[in-house]
């Protein structure tokens, strides 16, 4: 669609500037002024020519008479004035034979921009704090950060993948004071994370009475910050068991990072940054903390130090990003973390450029909303959690009992459940704008109706059973009279893939490919319904109609995968 979008320009500037030889209008300009209107009676490209009133000194509807004496073939069957608008039909015989000629070409890098060529991109995403569960509440983080990293790879980006684990703070201190209170070596091996979380959930009751156990858990972590033998091989250990937990959540979703290098790798690398800020007299006292005073930019001042001289969030984050900026020489840094966490990013960035440092404006805070489950916030503290790995066993059992259900000889049937089970809540979560609050109700998430991922999944399958009966040989498109409406409406829904990618990436937005899914689906599974293909009489209209499923299973192949589903060629 683009092209003919880029076609269409062409002849509206071209026409302007015969008709007005001082406009110096551009394709360019034009270009940025067509809409794609939502009702295909209203063409299929339109031109709002009040934009162009003020230019061109005439009135819409006059500008639209003039400008639509143009010869439109072969991309457009016509060109149409009506009221202030200038509406383009295409040719879609030959559109369809071009798209599916290129998509054929062209493969799995259909639709890529290959704006990312030559570049590096740092993610930092999910990022959990260790010794405690992976939750609904890190499904955020986890899937849009590896949703973006497969969009930047698709671009042509180099990606580095980075889980900045939570491995350092109070938080320790804490967990080392439960275990030796109420632990035991024996029970912690054979239950692992989740007598982890007990002992951490335990602590914060037990501190509610005994507010004596917040100082005993600081000493612990004070005692670990100096090197203490017996609480390193206990933190080490802490790690070690959230890691293998971690692994399975991460292997479930085809999620691997490149590194892993948590808080605790920057605790030697921050000194060098607080001496840079004191160096360039950024650093001020306020009530014996050192703080980078932001009142100039209405931000509150960011902390750099604590009164005892003990490092915060902030310092780490410096530390991390000249570290990333000196090792990986990225072109963009990308930070997906809660909207809870916006000022924080301001002001470390702000930080960083006020330091001097010319990457500054390449870091990127990508923020996303909320997730509480029936309306009640999540709490590790409280033990108020849904772990991930219930919800996506949840999800599994009810697709391998609708799998059994249809389908009695299915293969590998646990390798499908496992794929749509998984795929229902990552659909269902990248369906939303990530911004947008979401209340998970479990009901809805492992509904497997209506606008769903096994729903998009089921599509797919679809299109690789057409194919399988049509043979090995996928025929090319050859142009035939007028396609079906059905037809016209699907080669208009599948050629705005690559317009769809582009936005998901100038907006660190996946729903932009969730929702272009959905579309697809919708249209195919209604040229599905509408109009015969393998058993259409016509030969040449059967190919033509093979090789747009074709078409549809690669673009929508590529499209799931973007947003960490896995194809199903059976379900």
């Amino acid at each position: 669609m683009l092209t003919l979008k880029k076609q269409a320009a062409e002849l509206v500037a071209d026409k302007a500037r015969a008709a007005f030889p001082d406009c110096g209008l551009t394709a360019e300009a034009v270009f940025d002024m067509l809409e794609f209107p939502p009702d295909p009676a209203m063409g299929d490209i339109a031109l709002p020519c009040f934009k162009l009133a003020k230019t061109l000194r005439q009135a819409p509807p006059r500008i639209a008479t003039l400008l639509c004496d143009i010869n439109p073939a072969p991309a457009f069957d016509s060109v149409e004035a009506v009221g202030g608008y200038l509406n383009f039909r295409i040719n879609y015989a030959s559109f369809a034979a071009r798209l599916c000629g290129e998509i054929a070409a062209q493969g799995d890098t259909y639709g890529s921009p290959h704006c990312g060529e030559g570049k590096t991109v740092v993610l930092d995403y999910s990022s959990p704090n260790v010794a405690k569960p992976f939750h609904v509440g890190h499904l955020g983080t986890t899937v849009i950060g590896h949703s973006l990293r497969l969009l930047h790879e698709f671009a042509g980006y180099h990606c580095i993948g980075i889980n900045h684990l939570g491995d350092w703070g109070t938080q320790f201190g804490k967990l080392i004071c439960a275990y030796r209170k109420w632990g035991s070596r024996k029970e912690v091996e054979q239950r692992e994370i989740e007598a982890l979380v007990e002992l951490y959930v335990r602590f914060h009751q037990e501190a509610e009475a005994d507010p004596t156990l917040d100082d005993e858990a600081r000493a612990e972590f004070k005692k670990l910050e100096q090197g203490d033998e017996e609480n390193l091989k206990l933190w080490k250990w802490f790690i070690e068991i959230s890691l293998r937990e971690y692994q399975k959540t991460y292997k479930q979703l085809g999620i691997t990072f490149d590194s892993y290098n948590g808080e605790s790798f920057y605790t030697d690398k921050m000194p060098r940054q607080v001496e840079l800020l004191r160096q360039k007299g950024l650093l001020k006292l306020d009530d014996g903390a050192s703080v980078v005073d932001l009142s100039e930019w209405n931000m509150p001042p960011c902390l750099i130090l604590k009164r005892d001289g003990s490092t915060l969030y902030p310092t780490r984050d410096i530390a991390a990003a000249v570290y990333r900026a000196e090792q990986y020489h990225f072109d963009k840094c990308i930070y997906v973390t809660s909207a809870g966490q916006s000022l924080h990013f301001a002001q470390w960035f702000k930080v960083v450029e006020l330091m001097g440092y010319p990457w500054y404006d390449r870091l990127v805070h990508v923020p996303y909303g909320t997730v509480s489950i029936n309306g009640e916030k999540l709490s590790t503290r409280s033990g108020n959690v849904v772990l991930l790995k219930d919800l996506f066993r949840a999800a599994i059992d009810k697709v391998r009992e609708i799998s059994r259900e249809k389908n009695e000889d299915a293969e590998c049937r646990e390798e499908i459940a496992e794929a749509v089970g998984v795929g229902a809540i990552v659909f269902y979560y990248l369906s939303n704008n990530r911004m947008r609050d979401i209340n998970l109700v479990l009901e809805d998430a492992l509904s497997f109706d209506g606008n769903t991922g096994p729903y998009a999944q089921y599509t797919y399958a679809r299109t690789c059973s057409i194919l399988a009966k049509a043979g090995q040989t996928i025929p090319a498109y050859t142009e035939t009279d007028a396609p079906h409406p059905a037809e016209a409406a699907l080669v208009r829904a599948l050629s705005a893939f690559p317009e769809r990618v582009k936005a998901a990436l100038d907006e660190y937005e996946p729903s932009y490919i969730t929702r272009f899914i959905l579309d697809l689906c919708a249209a195919f599974n209604r040229f599905y319904h509408e109009c015969a293909i393998l058993t259409c009489e016509d030969s040449r209209v059967r190919d033509s109609r093979v090789a747009l499923t074709s078409a549809v299973n690669t673009v929508l192949g590529r499209a799931l995968t973007l947003i960490c589903l896995k194809k199903t060629e059976k379900i």
